[in-house]
């Protein structure tokens, strides 16, 4: 890890996530509010996630706008978040939809002995101290025939902070049978203006 990303991890772990919840969906991509880029992400997650309705556990779900996509969808989602605020606005999102939200670590969630289809995760790994060893442990909750769903990036010019797309197909590349990398950057309605930065999601079949 460098020493940048090493600080940024240690930012990202001394952030207050619940004092960050009440405006946490103030940003596009975050609340979805906006119906163009709620439909862009709703498209995406449609192509990565199963045909058929599938046990989906979104890692650091935040305020719940992916769960509540997917399970819009027809899928059973469990989210996980560490934060109490978060997950309870989580759980007021998918308030009547077939999920459950938990509140505890993304990097060991609370799950016991439940295997699922997918593992879902948008914007944590870039920020966990022992990316390689969490994927590791997710690869664990996956059923066989099971799917990595991961979007990241790269941040920030100066000081640039996230996990490169060709780094983290290279930590899959040992735990899945195939790994699909899609460009994320050049849509602009995916986050409710235009990004020069590397944005991408990685979907993996173990």
């Amino acid at each position: 890890m460098t020493s940048e990303n090493t600080h940024a991890v240690a930012v990202a772990q001394e952030t207050d996530w619940d004092a960050r919840a009440a405006a946490f969906d103030d940003e596009p991509d975050h609340g979805l509010r906006d119906t163009e880029v709620r439909a862009a992400w709703a498209d995406r997650l449609r192509a990565w996630l199963p045909e058929h309705p599938a046990d989906v556990l979104d890692l650091g779900c935040g305020t719940g706008s992916l769960s509540l996509l997917a399970a819009e969808q027809g899928h059973r989602v469990t989210g996980v978040d560490r934060s109490p605020a978060m997950a309870e606005r989580a759980r007021a999102k998918l308030a009547g939809h077939p999920a459950e939200i938990l509140c505890g670590d993304a990097v060991a969630p609370p799950v016991g002995d439940r295997r699922f289809d997918v593992v879902l995760v948008r914007h944590v790994l870039w920020a966990l101290p022992d990316p390689a060893g969490a994927l590791r442990h997710w690869r664990g909750l996956l059923r066989p025939g099971g799917r990595f769903v991961l979007v990241e990036g790269v941040w920030g010019t100066l000081t640039p902070v996230g996990i490169p797309a060709a780094r983290l197909a290279a930590l899959l590349e040992p735990l899945a049978e195939g790994v699909h990398v899609e460009r994320l950057s050049d849509d602009s309605l995916l986050w409710g203006k235009d990004v020069d930065d590397e944005r991408y999601a990685a979907v993996a079949t173990v």
